[in-house]
């Protein structure tokens, strides 16, 4: 696509109104008078009479990645919520504030002193806001334990997880939300069930019974007695329908399950949200630990490490550049929100949302974005309160280029059409088989009636360019994508 002018579509339309009386004022296209203007044509057609975005609100911006110059503006300047597009400043935030090498730190401390097998004092395991932990590393420090001899802690198990504050949600999280992976409490102690890192969940899985009538199967990944399952499903011929239910009970560990499987019949499964993660991780711990033959005499329970406690043995995080990777491409609200409460307690001291906004906001303007027209409420976009305008995020995107980190981030991003789900991401089945397949790599967004997607394209004709679409008001925000796919393609088409 050749250079194209900066385009203000109402007032363009206006001057074409009122000078050339012959116009034909019933259609609001500009005229493809200019270079570009073709695809502004096109742009215009689909954003004023695609019966998708009837009766919403489509903010559409569009930069040259290299000059940063505005070629096309739709709504670009109102304030509209951007769902998961808010992920984007939230990344940009943490590589500049923590670095892209930041890694998280987990403690296994002790108190008292160890006497021939026995530990005479408590043990404290101490989180710092990792949201990687698998059982394979609680197993470790178990290991670290049975390798000092000791076979017996006399004390407690103690899980600190004071590093951040006890707000578990968000402002605006819906309590609709609360029981799903997408929607996790967030402490700075915590355990993810695989490598996908959804930090405080559990995966609960539904296999068949043998025969009809039987109770079904259930497992979770990892093992833990935290959660309670209440089964009230069943088992039946291997003709009828599979119709499962798996919900956790507000405010418990309480998970039951309802509904039917037929015999030999695909397992059903759930990510599910556990209540209060700080005891999820305790209890993976103490299962570690029993593993390794180590008795526990005391009690099992939250805590502050105490005063002078001593560190047993300490493990790290893969840094940031490498948790972006699962944070970005597939969408992980847990690690956005996390993110936010390290960004407080490293630059403010304090782990908690409102200190984490400051700086997100503080960063907002660093990084070229008018701060006096965003309202920021959270880092993963779950809120409906958030507003950005489209021409904000895609300024966001221009200026962050020149940054040491910028590499990191774009790697993190979806690219369309790849199906490796650690590459491709959420875009990893859309726009197959177009122009745009690999040459789109974009940050997508869904909460109920928005839909958004931002990022960079590659056009046929080797030239760079933001994008930047937020669709509000939608009265069915999954049809969204299918205008976000038709702009990203018309564009790496030209």
């Amino acid at each position: 696509m050749k250079k194209s002018v900066k385009i203000n579509i109402s007032l363009l339309l206006v001057f074409m109104l009122a000078l050339v009386p012959f116009a034909q004022p019933e259609s609001p296209q500009v005229q493809a008078t200019e270079e570009g203007g073709e695809l502004v044509q096109q742009l215009n057609q689909m954003l004023n009479n695609d019966p998708i975005l009837q009766g919403g609100l489509a903010g559409v911006s569009i930069r040259n990645a290299e000059t940063g110059e505005l070629v096309y503006d739709h709504i670009g300047d109102i304030r509209l919520r951007p769902a998961s597009n808010m992920k984007l400043l939230t990344a940009a935030s943490a590589l500049e504030t923590l670095g892209e090498n930041y890694q998280f730190t987990t403690e296994l401390l002790h108190t008292g002193s160890i006497k021939g097998k026995t530990l005479q004092g408590d043990l404290v395991l101490k989180g710092k806001g990792d949201p990687t932990l698998l059982k394979k590393d609680f197993d470790s420090f178990a290991v670290k334990v049975k390798e000092a001899g000791i076979k017996v802690i006399q004390g407690s198990l103690i899980g600190d997880d004071t590093w951040y504050d006890d707000v578990r949600y968000s402002t605006d999280l819906s309590w609709s939300d609360e029981s799903w992976y997408y929607g996790g409490q967030v402490s700075a102690l915590t355990a993810s069930p695989n490598e996908d890192y959804d930090a405080g969940t559990v995966i609960v899985e539904v296999y068949p019974g043998e025969k009809a009538g039987q109770e079904p199967i259930v497992k979770m990944v990892p093992e833990t007695d935290y959660i309670k399952i209440v089964n009230k499903a069943k088992t039946v011929s291997k003709d009828e329908k599979k119709d499962i239910h798996i919900e956790r009970d507000h405010g418990t560990n309480t998970v039951t399950i309802e509904g039917e499987i037929p015999v030999e019949g695909s397992r059903s499964r759930e990510w599910i949200a556990v209540w209060e993660p700080t005891g999820y991780a305790l209890d993976l711990l103490k299962r570690s630990l029993a593993e390794q033959g180590i008795k526990i005499k005391g009690k099992t329970e939250a805590g502050t490490s105490p005063e002078g406690a001593k560190l047993f043995a300490e493990h790290k995080s893969m840094p940031i550049k490498d948790l972006l990777i699962p944070f970005m491409k597939l969408s992980n609200n847990g690690h956005a929100e996390t993110l936010i409460k390290e960004m407080g307690k490293v630059a403010k001291g304090e782990g908690s949302w409102e200190k984490g906004l400051e700086v997100l906001e503080e960063q907002a303007a660093a990084l070229g974005m008018n701060k006096e027209t965003l309202v920021l409420r959270d880092g993963s976009g779950i809120s409906h309160v958030n507003l950005i305008p489209a021409n904000e995020i895609s300024k966001l995107l221009f200026e962050v280029q020149d940054e040491e980190w910028f590499n990191s981030y774009l790697n993190s991003l979806p690219i369309a059409g790849n199906t490796d789900r650690m590459v491709g991401g959420t875009l990893r089945n859309r726009m197959k088989n177009t122009n745009a397949d690999g040459n789109v790599k974009a940050k997508t967004g869904s909460i109920s009636t928005v839909s958004s997607l931002s990022g960079y394209v590659k056009t046929a004709s080797g030239e760079e360019l933001i994008l930047s679409v937020i669709l509000n008001n939608l009265t069915d925000g999954g049809q969204g994508k299918v205008i976000e796919d038709k702009i990203a393609t018309l564009l790496a088409d030209q």
